[in-house]
């Protein structure tokens, strides 16, 4: 059909179009002449203008598709349905016409620009020709074998794929279709002639070599992408199966013929990862896996199960040798990844018998002192060896010679170094478990271990902040713990082991301040200094056969020297955590202490001894001195409930007066002390023991005078403007007064209706929310007014 116009129309056409350009060109000048004329004007802003959108592509290619997925359903439909209808001549002549029709068609589509509909019919095209393929199998192959023939097929049609694409350039999908199809012909090739899983993942690898061949070389990008991602899904199908099969098979001859598959596959992701850039590090850390996985599963099969896990770590430390060769450095780094990746699971594989070497003595706590054997892990007898053969690879990596092509510095030093300390340490841990020697090596081996870890990390040419020395103090800190918990068999055992542990860590934390290390280590290793010594002192007095509130006395003697060492300028930098710790040691032994009022007493009176100690310091005096004073009286109140005092005025009024006298002297010299540093004492001792004993007296002298004596004291403290003695007087006069009044308010509760009560209590809520404002300022005015009293 001729869609071009007559010769005589189109040049009526063209003389048409030539006079409406003069035109237009004249309308222009004579607007250039009047703007060259014009005076000047404001520059205004020009908005450009726009073209009219042409109409979008889209619809076209919805129209296209719609209509080649129309025109394949009609073939498909036709070959499957209609297809008996006819004569062998004519059911080819036909396929054949229109398939042929459909793949020549885009060729004059072509030259006249229409690309998406030589796009769509193209498609058309390959689609007939697998109903080609489909016939002739129906109609001349019908006995074949249906695997085979689909194999032979679509190797046929990839290579017709191939050279329509080649031949035709300017269509986009020929090739690539025919890059999937190329896929399918080995496997299902070896599916059809019966073969072993092993050949199946040769067929795969040989695909996944001609997909590369075409990422590589190949001219278009499109078929390029394509190849380069069947590459992949081939190449990890072959890995897969390879694994599998290594990991399946039981004998060295079994793991052979796998390990020979994962090494071509290791060699062809070396190849790629030389000659592509992209993707060089994923191919180099696919190729170290494979490698390590082949031999591995060699030597596997070779050697006892237990020991299966070192021969893959010895694989996998094999491909450091890498750094030493001339690769890129991408193929370097991949295969030190790959190598990285081997040495962690065979840590994560080692890490049960490291958790049982630090924490299988809380086992024998039940059991404490029994003599019962140290702790054994016969599960795992290679995780020593793999923790040490991680830590001298970690080591030696991080000592590696770097070539002088790459001009860099290796910033994983550090972390290598952390890490060959920690495993070496685990290494050594973990050898009492599998080796099960004498139970005084048992203890001594994590001894030695604290010991050699400290001596490093505070030494003054080592800088004890540095991540490799932090690294020995947390492992020496974990693993004296350790060596404490497996103490627990024996009195001997524990008590030396605590000990050493003491004076260990003491010695480590004289080292760290005389070297000025950061007060955080020097922190660290003083109060872990403090905890063993308090273990120490408790683990003596058990094993001298000392009650639980006989060793609470004892524990004091740790309070008692970090009070003393604490006073010295040299401790002053860690003198504040160390006192914290030694203030948990106190706690512990109240704790002990409390079933025996008397012995609670005593040991309260000498934390309060210690405490005003303390408190000689300047920096320590206003927190010590009401720590001292809170103690003393503490003690007291216990001593007169000991000794089941019926009159605690007659003992406490005593101390009262003389302190309080001291109290008014404290205030004529220092004006600006406050009323509770020198009447808070002496009051206290008193009013509480006194309001104590009142709540529990039936009598009314008793509450009578003590009222008076707080209403007195009330009043005074609001005349004189002193915080203590309006707040105690005030809060003893209400207990009081409450205690007193709590009969009859129970009395009137029971009297009023049920509901009574919390209609008052809504009303109060409503209240208090409606005036909410106002009370809020009074709280605050009244708390300015306490806070400028003394």
């Amino acid at each position: 059909m001729e869609n071009v116009p007559p010769p005589a129309h189109e040049l009526a056409l063209i003389d048409q179009e030539l006079a409406r350009l003069d035109t237009r060109r004249g309308q222009l000048l004579a607007r250039r002449a009047y703007l060259l004329s014009a005076p000047a004007r404001p520059a205004q802003t020009v908005r450009p203008v726009t073209a009219e959108p042409s109409p979008p592509a889209g619809a076209q290619n919805v129209l296209l598709l719609l209509g080649g997925v129309l025109l394949a359903v009609a073939a498909i439909a036709f070959t499957l349905v209609s297809w008996g209808h006819m004569g062998i001549g004519g059911r080819a002549a036909v396929l054949t016409g229109v398939t042929a029709l459909a793949l020549a068609a885009p060729v004059p589509l072509l030259r006249r620009g229409l690309r998406s509909t030589a796009e769509a019919v193209a498609a058309l095209g390959l689609v007939l020709t697998v109903l080609d393929a489909y016939a002739l199998y129906r109609v001349a192959l019908p006995d074949t074998d249906g695997l085979g023939y689909t194999a032979a097929a679509t190797a046929v049609l990839a290579a017709l794929w191939a050279g329509y694409g080649t031949a035709l350039p300017d269509l986009r999908g020929p090739l690539p279709a025919a890059v999937l199809t190329a896929q399918l012909p080995l496997p299902l090739w070896a599916l059809a002639t019966g073969a072993t899983p092993l050949t199946i993942a040769w067929a795969l690898l040989v695909t996944a070599a001609l997909d590369t061949v075409a990422a590589l070389w190949a001219g278009s990008r499109t078929v390029r992408a394509f190849a380069g991602a069947t590459a992949w899904v081939t190449a990890s199908g072959t890995l897969l199966a390879g694994g599998t099969l290594s990991v399946l098979a039981e004998t060295p001859a079994e793991a052979f013929r796998p390990a020979v598959l994962l090494l071509a596959a290791a060699a062809l992701g070396l190849f790629v990862a030389r000659r592509a850039g992209g993707v060089a590090l994923a191919c180099a850390v696919v190729a170290g896996l494979a490698g390590v996985t082949a031999a591995g599963g060699v030597i596997r099969t070779a050697v006892p199960e237990d020991w299966a896990v070192p021969g893959y770590l010895l694989c996998g430390i094999a491909l450091l040798a890498a750094v030493r060769t001339r690769l890129a450095r991408p193929v370097v780094r991949g295969l030190t990844w790959a190598a990285g990746a081997v040495l962690s699971v065979s840590v994560l594989w080692a890490l049960p018998s490291v958790g049982v070497a630090l924490l299988g003595g809380l086992a024998r706590v039940p059991e404490i002192w029994t003599g019962t054997p140290a702790v054994s892990w016969p599960y795992q007898p290679a995780a020593p060896v793999v923790l040490l053969v991680a830590a001298g690879a970690l080591t030696a990596w991080a000592y590696r010679p770097l070539p002088d092509a790459w001009g860099e510095e290796n910033s994983l030093r550090t972390p290598a170094l952390c890490g060959a300390v920690a495993l070496g340490w685990a290494g050594v841990l973990v050898l009492p478990l599998v080796l099960a020697p004498a139970y005084p090596v048992t203890v001594a081996v994590p001894l030695l271990l604290t010991a050699a870890l400290l001596a490093p990390a505070v030494h003054p040419r080592i800088p004890a902040d540095s991540p490799v020395s932090v690294t020995a103090l947390c492992c020496a800190g974990l693993g004296s713990a350790g060596g404490a918990l497996l103490s627990l068999g024996t009195r001997p055992a524990t008590v030396t082991a605590l000990a050493v542990l003491t004076a260990l860590f003491a010695a480590a934390t004289v080292g760290a301040v005389r070297a000025g290390s950061r007060r955080a280590v020097s922190a660290a290793l003083a109060c872990t200094a403090v905890g063993y010594a308090t273990a120490l002192v408790a683990a003596s007095s058990a094993a001298a056969g000392l009650p639980a509130e006989h060793t609470a006395v004892t524990l004091l003697v740790v309070p008692a020297a970090v009070a003393l060492l604490s006073a010295r300028p040299r401790t002053r930098p860690v003198a504040m955590p160390v006192e914290i710790t030694a203030a948990g040691t106190a706690l512990l032994a109240v704790a002990l202490a409390s079933r025996q009022a008397p012995v609670l007493a005593l040991v309260l009176a000498l934390c309060g001894v210690i405490a005003a100690g303390t408190a000689i310091r300047p920096e320590r005096g206003k927190a010590a001195g009401y720590a001292a004073a809170a103690l003393f009286v503490l003690a007291t109140w216990v001593r007169l409930a000991a000794s089941e005092v019926s009159v605690p005025e007659a003992y406490t009024l005593p101390v009262t007066v003389p302190a309080l006298a001291v109290g008014l002297l404290r205030s004529r010299r220092d004006p600006a002390a406050s009323s509770w540093t020198a009447y808070g004492p002496g009051l206290a001792a008193t009013l509480l023991p006194s309001l104590l004993a009142a709540w529990g007296d039936t009598h009314w002298a008793r509450p009578l005078l003590l009222g008076l004596a707080a209403l007195a004291l009330t009043l005074a403290g609001a005349r004189l403007s002193l915080q203590a003695p309006l707040l105690l007087g005030g809060t003893v006069l209400a207990l009081v007064a409450l205690h007193e009044l709590a009969p009859y308010v129970v009395q009137v509760v029971d009297a009023l209706p049920r509901w009574l009560p919390p209609a008052l209590a809504g009303l109060l809520l409503l209240a208090t929310g409606a005036t909410y404002e106002q009370r809020l300022k009074d709280a605050q005015r009244l708390r300015r007014s306490l806070n400028r009293m003394r």
